[in-house]
């Protein structure tokens, strides 16, 4: 999973990672607004789901301690990251500053 996450992150669109659980109830309210966020910008980002039970390796790496954690990479470098939910507005206007 590391080496296809980094050849992910790498993209010249920027990536937007949802660290998520399957038991975690806020990252239930994200997955709606990630879809609205995707509808309304379109190509212009990629958003992946990483459930850190099935990827403890790489949530240890990318320190997640809470989840849900958004992290924002833009050619392979980390721009951005917040724990909790956001809006779709608000989320929307962090992606568009970066």
């Amino acid at each position: 999973m590391k080496s296809n996450f980094n050849e992910i992150i790498n993209s010249e669109t920027p990536v937007l990672v949802d660290f998520y659980a399957e038991w975690c109830g806020p990252c239930k309210t994200l997955i709606s607004i990630l879809e609205e966020v995707k509808s309304e910008l379109g190509d212009a980002i990629k958003i992946i789901k990483i459930d850190v039970d099935k990827n403890h390796l790489l949530a240890t790496n990318y320190r997640v301690k809470s989840v849900p954690t958004l992290v924002l990479f833009n050619d392979g470098n980390q721009v951005w990251r917040q724990s909790g939910v956001l809006q779709k507005g608000d989320l929307i206007k962090v992606l568009q500053s970066h």
